[in-house]
């Protein structure tokens, strides 16, 4: 039944995005000469990722703590990252920012055409010139005025631990003079496990935003501080939500 559930899933995808596409292409070419960051689109978007955990019935899936979140405010969004579903998942937020993404997903029909559309921002593991020039395009798309939503582990956990961070999202943050926006997830990583394409069973997901970090507040710290209380405070709240979906 899953590998059924996880086959059909893919094939809607596959066949729906021909139309969310075209539909994001009409917006883009509507909206752009007015909407230079693309605000509509990425909505747009938030909706086409999210639409496909709306219509998987053994996705539980709830969002805590939106309202905390400025929407005339520009963040570096932060998050901990256990799977492929984060994505999707996290397009639930519907506010604006640039995803940081790796750089193979752009060249994925439909999809990555309309993350070039959106201009997020690639990304190439391991390569200094690649990631100097993700921090550059960082800097202009929050110089502009839209947030940017970054995984500081760099690659998914496989176990639901918290792995160390890396620096470019607190770099970001202080030279921008950016408040840090801390997001967490916390059951997708048993939903569609890493390194899996198949869906497991029912599961709750669970997305909690945290009170925002002002730059005031880290203005005088090192970057390395600043990654390690992000750390901790990212840490905290996810155990705890791994306690909360244990038990409840």
């Amino acid at each position: 039944m899953n590998r059924f559930i996880s086959i059909l899933m893919l094939t809607v995808i596959a066949i729906t995005s021909i139309f969310f596409y075209c539909i994001a292409i009409l917006i883009w070419l509507i909206t752009r000469p007015f909407d230079r960051r693309l605000r509509l689109l990425h909505l747009y978007t938030c909706f086409w990722g999210a639409f496909y955990t709306y219509i998987v019935p053994t996705l539980k899936i709830s969002v805590e703590g939106r309202e905390k979140i400025r929407r005339d405010t520009t963040y570096v969004i932060v998050s901990n990252h256990q799977s492929q579903l984060d994505i999707l998942v996290f397009f639930r937020l519907y506010v604006h920012y640039k995803w940081v993404s790796k750089s193979e997903i752009f060249k994925l029909p439909l999809i990555g055409w309309n993350m070039v559309m959106n201009r997020y921002i690639k990304l190439r593991r391991g390569d200094r010139e690649s990631i100097a020039q993700m921090m550059a395009d960082s800097e202009e798309r929050l110089a502009e005025g839209s947030s940017i939503f970054i995984f500081p582990e760099g690659s998914r956990s496989p176990d639901g631990h918290l792995k160390p961070f890396k620096m470019g999202a607190f770099i970001l943050a202080k030279k921008m003079k950016a408040p840090i926006l801390p997001v967490v997830v916390e059951g997708t990583r048993h939903a569609l496990p890493k390194y899996s394409l198949t869906l497991h069973g029912t599961h709750r997901i669970r997305v909690r935003v945290l009170d925002p970090v002002p730059y005031e507040s880290f203005a005088g710290a090192s970057e390395e501080e600043l990654s390690r209380r992000l750390w901790e405070k990212i840490n905290t709240e996810l155990v705890r939500l791994q306690k909360e979906l244990s038990t409840g």
